[in-house]
């Protein structure tokens, strides 16, 4: 996403030429901004909003914060189960936001500070797209709305796209008459809602769902599909699924929600229909987590050619070129996996490419991710039914965290462990780990996999005793069983 800045530009009659313009800063721009402009590139860096992309203003940073302030609140509650006690449990949110809020100024604050104190980078604040060239060859054109109502002219013979993406909001009869929040603009209420709404099971859905029970909200969560979470293998989804409605959360499946409408003041109305059934659901506050879409239908791609796909998400090959020479699309704007690390990965990708050696491509590259609900979900590569569809002879270790012997000490049980396994190389092929610190396990079995170090490795490592990391000897052990 193009984010904002305090230092702007001034408006000029003739374009004014760089080497490279970067368009949005989040965590590929920003980063490859300043490294091209520290190799002696004169490079301008476009930014519409804030400096940090989604995931300091609006993502990662803001949502784990409030996540880490919702487990607080769980673990007071359960704080007579280790024999400590204390009285009521009181969320402040505007005391959370004010954190969260705090949090978000520092992160961006230091990457202002980073891309201000590089020389050869002039951040230029608007918004930017193509326009028609001028006949100079090898060289583009973009034109740059800035918040003064004035435009400038920017040209230079190397365009990189960073403009992420937005919430999608799906086609329902009556959102656009009711106060629907998105994933920015929850974490900036001030009060704890009575009844949360939320149509979307994915892991946006999900986090801030278990999030907001935590903060003392009901929650109910309408998911289209037969299963929370739709690429992960159905033991996973199910063993997520019971953990929520553990805590206390409604959760939905094959719902279809197909209208909604305002009939008091935090009395919002929604239809659902079931299998065999319509239901009405109210609540105080809906929660709009149905997927994402790439900001690029401004950019008017269409004056230089660049092609997309049916939704708008640019195309490139495995160097991260789209069709176009010199016009590279770099993080979420060009589809396939939304993370913030894999975003920083295309930018040390190009960095390879044209600043370094060459040779860096997207081909084979392992996609970690975290689901930040409670207990995490950690996942690297194939999971069990995707191994299946392609192919592979496979064995599968599952290891419930009731059996770990540092889950059981802290008293976080819920959860498994799980790794699917080449039966001919014994290569790990990938990893769910549904469990306390879930992802920072699953970076255990990451590394063995980028080592290629076969499963008998970990099985037979020595771990300190007592450690989560531990109890992946015995997860392994269990394909012998």
């Amino acid at each position: 996403m193009q984010q904002s800045a305090t230092r702007t530009t001034p408006k000029r009659d003739t374009p004014k030429q760089y080497d490279a313009i970067v368009i949005g800063s989040g965590q590929s721009g920003g980063p490859l901004a300043t490294t091209m402009a520290e190799a002696g590139r004169n490079v301008a860096l476009v930014e519409r909003a804030h400096v940090g992309g989604t995931c300091v203003n609006v993502g990662c940073t803001p949502t784990k914060t409030m996540v880490a302030s919702a487990r607080v609140a769980y673990v007071a509650r359960r704080s007579a189960e280790y024999g400590v006690h204390i009285g009521p449990v009181r969320v402040e949110m505007a005391e959370v936001r004010q954190r969260k809020r705090e949090m978000v100024e520092r992160f961006r604050s230091s990457s202002l500070r980073s891309i201000e104190k590089t020389e050869g980078v002039e951040l230029v604040k608007g918004e930017a797209h193509f326009i028609d060239q001028d006949g100079t060859p090898g060289r583009f054109q973009i034109e740059v709305a800035q918040d003064d109502g004035t435009t400038q002219v920017l040209t230079a013979g190397q365009i990189f796209i960073n403009t992420g993406t937005r919430p999608h909001l799906p086609e329902l009869p009556g959102l656009s008459s009711v106060p629907y929040l998105d994933h920015a603009t929850i974490m900036e209420l001030d009060r704890v809602p009575d009844h949360l709404l939320i149509l979307g099971g994915g892991y946006i859905g999900l986090e801030f769902g278990q999030m907001f029970r935590r903060f003392g909200s009901d929650v109910t969560i309408v998911q289209r599909g037969k299963q929370l979470l739709p690429r992960e293998d159905s033991d996973v989804a199910e063993a997520v699924t019971a953990i929520l409605r553990e805590d206390g959360i409604e959760v939905l499946l094959e719902a279809q929600a197909r209208n909604v409408v305002q009939k008091a003041e935090d009395s919002i109305h929604l239809q659902v229909e079931l299998p065999g059934e319509v239901r009405s659901f109210v609540g105080s506050h809906l929660l709009v987590a149905t997927g994402r879409q790439p900001n690029s239908n401004r950019l008017h791609l269409e004056k230089v050619g660049v092609d997309t796909d049916k939704k708008g998400y640019i195309q490139v090959n495995e160097r991260l070129e789209t069709n176009v020479p010199s016009i590279y699309a770099l993080g979420d704007v060009k589809g396939g996996p939304a993370f913030t690390h894999i975003s920083y990965d295309d930018f040390r990708i190009l960095r390879t490419n044209l600043l370094g050696k060459g040779g860096a491509s997207t081909k084979d590259r392992l996609v970690p991710y975290t689901v930040y609900m409670d207990p995490e979900l950690g996942r690297v590569g194939l999971g069990e039914e995707e191994a299946r569809q392609q192919g592979y002879k496979i064995q599968v270790a599952k290891l419930p965290m009731k059996q770990v012997a540092r889950a059981q000490e802290i008293d976080e049980t819920r959860g498994f462990m799980k790794a699917v396994v080449d039966a001919e190389s014994q290569q790990i092929l990938g990893c769910a780990i549904l469990g306390v610190h879930g992802g920072e396990i699953a970076a255990v079995l990451q590394v063995a996999m980028m080592g290629h170090l076969p499963y008998p490795a970990i099985q037979n490592g020595v771990f300190a005793h007592p450690t989560l990391a531990e109890s992946l000897n015995n997860l392994f052990t269990t394909l012998h069983e």
